[in-house]
């Protein structure tokens, strides 16, 4: 028996289709790629960082990776790997049933993304997702780099994102939380 492709077009299209699946994907002109498992290290530190932001931000604020962000372009959807919502996102996604920020949605405070090792994830994380974030004017993008040991933010401003890059025992600062305290190595860290 032959098995026909979804016809996903919209966000709204891919939503519908991934209640019914277990694994990750993301919506690429039409088609449902399935995005690999993270790795062990690189799932440690999202929630070591998902732990230092609780005492920042409502722990109902923080969302650990599985949460679909609708994006403008292709792919029409990313999962990064921790996201910072807005107090409204949680009422929002209650109702539309789905861990999931749609267009219509204001963007989220801030996603973070850990960098896996390979050309091809650097360059996803540092050019195709910074565009996307940029588009879609997430106010704050932090990009942790383990293989280069450093810690990126990216502000949004009026022209774009503004990048500081922070290594060893700098302290990160970021413009969306002031009182954050962490060194880009004890980011680093597992």
């Amino acid at each position: 028996m032959v098995q026909a492709k979804p016809q996903l077009k919209t966000f709204a299209d891919f939503l519908t289709h991934s209640e019914a699946t277990d694994a990750y994907y993301e919506l690429t002109h039409g088609e449902l790629v399935t995005m690999p498992p993270e790795s062990y290290e690189n799932l440690r530190r999202a929630l070591n960082l998902y732990e230092a932001l609780k005492s920042l931000v409502a722990v109902e604020h923080i969302c650990p990776q599985g949460l679909a962000l609708a994006m403008p372009g292709q792919p029409k959807n990313r999962y990064p790997d921790l996201t910072v919502l807005r107090p409204e996102h949680p009422d929002q996604m209650r109702e539309l049933g789905q861990a999931a920020i749609t267009l219509d949605m204001a963007p989220p405070l801030l996603v973070v993304e850990v960098v896996s090792p390979g050309a091809e994830n650097h360059r996803r994380d540092y050019l195709e997702k910074r565009n996307q974030y940029e588009w879609r004017s997430i106010p704050e993008y932090w990009i942790l780099d383990p293989v280069l040991g450093q810690m990126t933010v990216l502000a949004l401003t009026p022209q774009g994102y503004e990048e500081t890059v922070f290594v060893g025992d700098s302290v990160v600062a970021s413009p969306t939380f002031p009182a954050w305290a962490l060194t880009a190595e004890a980011m680093l860290a597992l």
